[in-house]
């Protein structure tokens, strides 16, 4: 008995692309490369301006807008930094904002990278609930520490001194630092923990050998985001800093609400005060962008 010829199937008409997927393939080319460049010239267009600004004498900065300058070139002088070497209160304030800013960061970072691990691959009772407790700790405000933390640091005799606004910014850097670590460094493989403890290494060694080198780019991207929070912080270093040695956001408004016209010393101030945060941030992209991929990746 003869099987019936089987009939060919029809291929299917190729679906038809959206209106908004046919945008998008448009847009994927040259009009999308200039309309993020068309971005971020919006976005840098204030530091733009303040740099101009910075350079133009105070009459000229009273009388015509920034943007004038590309008319008149002859108005660029560097008088105004001269200015603001010779201000003694800016310049105290940036050594003080250094002083601030890099021992918050490095405390944040080491002690952070350190609880991280712990909670991740470290066995101790309760750990899953001092985890919580610390993430917990992720929701209380700056604001409601103030009163009771100024009172504590008085106490102490560390209220208006430098050492008291860095354990301020480490105390309220840490319950992130850790939860973003301790997230990270569970997603490193056991199999090669343990291989490393096979070899002999104990927990120093895998610490400082095998996660530590892992980790880097989220231990880059957590001394970033730390960074530009305590070197752009007013408020904390407004309370608990000292008169004598502010830093450089508050010795800004210092000199604002004294000298409402000393534009010459604010203007190059505010942008010495912005480009320090933005050279870090450039300095250290490759690694930011990397463990924000990681973390997205995972």
């Amino acid at each position: 008995m003869s099987t019936p010829p089987s009939t060919p199937t029809k291929l299917k008409p190729k679906a038809e692309q959206s209106f908004g997927a046919r945008i998008a393939a448009r847009l994927g080319g040259g009009v999308m490369r200039v309309f993020l460049i068309l971005v971020a010239l919006f976005w840098i267009m204030p530091t733009i301006g303040l740099f101009l600004s910075s350079l133009r004498g105070p009459e000229d900065i009273a009388a015509t807008g920034w943007w004038k300058i590309f008319t008149a070139p002859s108005e660029l002088t560097f008088d105004n930094y001269q200015r603001l070497l010779d201000n003694s209160t800016i310049t105290g304030s940036l050594l003080s904002t250094i002083m601030i800013t890099v021992p918050s960061t490095v405390l944040v970072v080491v002690i952070g990278s350190l609880a991280g691990y712990a909670f991740a691959w470290m066995d101790f009772p309760g750990r899953d609930w001092w985890f919580l407790l610390v993430v917990g700790l992720l929701v209380v405000p700056v604001q409601v520490a103030l009163i009771p933390v100024s009172e504590l640091f008085g106490t102490i005799g560390i209220f208006e001194t430098t050492l008291g606004v860095v354990l301020f910014h480490t105390a309220f850097g840490l319950p992130f630092a850790i939860f973003l670590l301790r997230n990270f460094f569970a997603e490193i493989p056991r199999e090669l923990l343990e291989a490393a403890r096979l070899d002999g290494a104990g927990e120093i060694r895998l610490f400082t050998r095998v996660v530590m080198p892992l980790g880097g780019p989220a231990i880059a991207s957590l001394g970033i985001f730390q960074f530009l929070w305590v070197w752009n912080d007013m408020l904390v270093a407004l309370i608990f800093a000292g008169s004598d040695s502010p830093p450089i956001t508050v010795a800004l408004q210092q000199q604002v609400r004294q000298f409402g016209n000393n534009i010459d010393v604010l203007a190059p101030g505010a942008f010495v005060s912005m480009v320090i945060p933005l050279v870090v941030f450039f300095a250290f992209q490759r690694q930011f962008v990397s463990g924000v991929m990681a973390g997205a990746v995972k």
